[in-house]
C-alpha cells in the first residue's frame, strides 16, 4: 500500500445541499504520512458540541474512500453540524472530498470536481478559479 508522502494540513470540506432538506456537513482535516507500520489512522480533536461524535465513523469511511487505498494519518481538527440537516451521508461525502483533496495536494491524484456552492473543498495549493469572461 502506498503512503501519503507529505503532510497536507488544513483540508476543509463543506457540504451544503439544504434546498429540500439535503445534508449539511463541515470538516477540517490535517493529513500526515502513515507511521512506521504503514497503517492508516483516524484521530480527532473535535469536541462533541462542535461535531457530534456519532458522525465520526461516516467521516472516516469517506476519508478512506477518498484516499483510494493510500495510507495516511487523518486528524480531524474542526467540524460543524446543523441540528436538522446533518446526517451520515453528508459527512461521508465531505470525508471523500477531503481525502481526494489531500491526494491532489500531495501530487498523487486529481483534485475533486468543483461542485459550486453545494460542495466546497479547500486545501493548500488549491488552484484559484479563473475569472469568467466579462467579469
Amino acid at each position: 500500500m502506498t503512503g501519503l508522502p507529505v503532510s497536507v494540513p488544513g483540508v476543509s470540506a463543506r457540504v451544503v445541499m439544504q434546498s429540500g432538506c439535503g445534508p449539511y456537513a463541515y470538516i477540517v482535516v490535517d493529513f500526515e504520512p502513515p507511521g512506521p507500520d504503514g497503517a492508516s489512522e483516524f484521530l480527532h480533536t473535535v469536541s462533541d458540541d462542535r461535531l457530534p461524535h456519532e458522525f465520526l465513523p461516516a467521516v472516516w469511511d469517506g476519508i478512506r474512500e477518498g484516499l483510494g487505498g493510500v495510507a495516511a494519518v487523518a486528524v480531524l481538527t474542526d467540524g460543524g453540524f446543523h441540528e436538522v440537516d446533518s446526517r451520515d451521508q453528508g459527512y461521508r461525502l465531505a470525508g471523500r472530498h477531503a481525502g481526494m483533496a489531500a491526494l491532489a495536494a500531495a501530487g498523487l491524484g486529481e483534485p475533486p470536481a468543483d461542485q459550486g456552492r453545494q460542495i466546497r473543498v479547500t486545501w493548500p495549493g488549491k488552484p484559484r478559479a479563473k475569472p469568467r469572461a466579462g467579469t
